[in-house]
């Protein structure tokens, strides 16, 4: 019998297809933080993204197509995920909303509480970080939130976004190279979040 850690993504929603529940339930904790970064990175709104991140699971527990073998459950995850966004933007009419910020710990953060100061510090870099990640153009963060949250392949990144692999790799250049040049300057990130 397969131990629970050493089972791969696919054999976990082999498992929970044939009735066995924990497995879903090792599959969400695997995923469940990556993928909702992704969708609040890619939207910027903790609402709309909680309501895609649940209905991505939906969709997933609904579905009774296999994952194809040459694809990764996680970029399967992910491509669901993106595409309940992309539903949700064509119905709504616009492509993003209002940038709030996103407190990590209303989803079940593990680690113990820091003290006020550190609280915070970690609240600055946060804020920093959110301003930088919503100054670079979409496509350039939606190829960063994937590789950095995801963390996928940039073959996978191509394919999930149907990119060809040259502009996948020249997104995430551009995306690093804006990234590091705001963080490193504190006066121009605290300009971008005023």
């Amino acid at each position: 019998m397969n131990t629970p850690l050493l089972d791969t993504d696919a054999a976990l929603l082999r498992r929970y297809r044939g009735g066995d529940a924990g497995a879903f339930t090792l599959l969400y904790e695997r995923h469940r933080l990556g993928l909702l970064r992704f969708l609040l990175g890619l939207c910027g709104d903790p609402a709309l993204a909680e309501e895609v991140f649940q209905d991505t699971w939906l969709s997933l527990i609904r579905s009774q197509s296999e994952q194809r073998e040459a694809v990764l459950f996680k970029t399967w995850l992910y491509q669901i995920g993106r595409n309940r966004l992309i539903d949700h933007w064509r119905k709504s009419g616009r492509r993003q909303g209002q940038q709030d910020e996103y407190d990590e710990q209303q989803h079940g953060a593990a680690d113990p509480a820091p003290g006020p100061e550190q609280q915070f510090s970690l609240s600055r870099d946060q804020q920093r970080l959110q301003a930088a990640l919503e100054d670079l153009p979409l496509e350039q963060r939606e190829v960063f939130l994937l590789r950095a949250h995801a963390d996928l392949e940039l073959q996978e990144i191509a394919e999930l976004t149907a990119t060809p692999m040259e502009t996948v790799k020249s997104r995430l250049r551009y995306a690093l190279q804006k990234l590091r040049r705001l963080l490193a300057d504190p006066a121009k990130a605290e300009e971008l979040s005023a």
